[in-house]
């Protein structure tokens, strides 16, 4: 069974809990109720008569859903063939289907990091599709001939008059020169309801005219983007790979550095120093294909540079997040969970990777602030929860947080490889819906 069912309240006894947070698995039992936890408790469940559902777990491993900070989803269940020649639709649709995808391997908060994803949101937060919860970032902004720059070689960029790219088209980038252009694109995110903001501060893998090395975006232009985003309450993170780029980002103020993994330790300590978030990506080479030669050679260099950076981030203490960044590839998407079993090898074992799929993820989530579609409910939604404003949190399993649960066959804090195949995962509850259930 694999359809949601109408919210109630769900007994679910026999089992042994990781609450996200702490180190210890517990045996005992939850009640959910509505759309949130009501109870976690040890020993005997109340009556089970009392419930609509209840679920026997039989000592199963009940834990948090599961979230990916780095997310492209109307990218990574289309090839770039189909978005390029294709109507404005396959993307929506090859996202609404890879939005369910996630959320059937366990995935029930992504961070999605460039993409038009706020009718998909829209549509799960209300059920109307399956899928996770959504932080948008709606378009990455980039320079000309940066990262995100997908137009051809002989368009006129759009600053000198030139029209706006299939990419931006499809609302996956904005092109944005000068601090003005940037300010402007922004604050047109923003207006579509972003929860962060995505700037493109360095060379990447898949776009054509930058090299790794290169620095994209100016001081001034990055701190216009941080000023907006902060006007807004809510904060810039940007692809940078290199410690020049990281650098001159956490000067301006940017508070997440997606990848990073051409730094050096000296920089790695530096993001330390300002208290800046590292979203990495577990990379293996084989994690992405590339026919052209000189995107492969980019690809090898990135992934050489995995296992020593998230060596000296956890040596200097920066904050860490696990993202995936898979994208035009639909054959390659199901990777997500071998890359979080990846992940373990990294960051000092499965219970460690695991509380950063978590409870750590979530925690880089709250950086949106007022802007936070899931854990600030906006103050007409407050009134029902009596004096000051009510937070349900993610990635944990405690008492008043979101119903996202999944229920393994087995011990994922001493597995995580567990996680890479669905058959383990026997229970899947999303926002107090039952989306998957294979026990008898």
């Amino acid at each position: 069974m694999s359809e949601q069912r109408p919210a109630g309240t769900i007994l679910i006894r026999d089992v042994r809990i990781f609450d996200g947070v702490n180190d210890r698995v517990r045996t005992g039992h939850v009640v959910v109720e509505g759309t949130k936890i009501k109870t976690v408790g040890d020993g005997d469940p109340p009556v089970p008569g009392a419930a609509d559902t209840v679920v026997d777990g039989r000592g199963a491993t009940l834990i948090p859903g599961l979230s990916d900070a780095h997310v492209h989803l109307l990218l990574a269940g289309a090839t770039q063939v189909e978005l390029m020649l294709g109507g404005a639709g396959v993307g929506y649709l090859r996202g609404a289907a890879e939005a369910r995808a996630m959320l059937m391997r366990g995935f029930t908060t992504v961070r999605d990091m460039a993409g038009d994803t706020g009718d998909l949101k829209r549509l799960i937060d209300a059920g109307a599709l399956p899928g996770p919860r959504i932080y948008p970032s709606h378009a990455g902004l980039s320079q000309t001939a940066g990262h995100g720059d997908f137009g051809m070689v002989y368009d006129v960029p759009t600053a000198l008059g030139g029209t706006a790219t299939r990419a931006e088209q499809l609302g996956l980038m904005r092109i944005a020169d000068g601090t003005a252009q940037v300010l402007a694109g922004v604050r047109e995110q923003l207006k579509k309801g972003a929860s962060q903001i995505k700037m493109m501060a360095g060379g990447g893998v898949a776009s054509a005219y930058d090299h790794l090395d290169v620095l994209q975006y100016t001081a001034e232009e990055l701190r216009a983007g941080v000023q907006a985003a902060s006007d807004w309450g809510t904060y810039v993170a940007v692809h940078v790979y290199t410690g020049e780029g990281i650098r001159r980002a956490v000067r301006a103020g940017v508070q997440v550095i997606e990848h990073g993994h051409l730094a050096g330790e000296d920089d790695i300590a530096y993001m330390a120093e300002h208290d800046v978030w590292l979203c990495g990506q577990p990379f293996a080479e084989t994690d992405h294909s590339f026919p052209d030669p000189a995107a492969a050679e980019k690809n090898r260099r990135v992934c050489e540079g995995v296992e020593r950076v998230f060596g000296w981030a956890l040596e200097h203490g920066v904050r860490v997040a696990f993202g995936t960044d898979l994208l035009l590839d639909p054959a390659s998407s199901a990777r997500q969970s071998e890359m979080l079993a990846r992940m373990a090898g990294l960051v000092g074992g499965p219970l460690a990777a695991l509380k950063i799929a978590t409870s750590g993820n979530a925690e880089l989530f709250r950086k949106a602030g007022p802007r936070d579609p899931y854990q600030n409910p906006a103050p007409a939604d407050t009134a029902a929860y009596g004096d000051g404003p009510h937070v349900a949190h993610l990635g944990v399993i405690a008492e008043g947080a979101w119903a996202d649960l999944l229920l393994v066959d087995g011990d994922p804090t001493r597995d995580l490889r567990l996680l890479t195949d669905p058959a383990n995962l026997k229970v899947i509850i999303k926002d107090g819906r039952v989306h998957k259930n294979t026990l008898p």
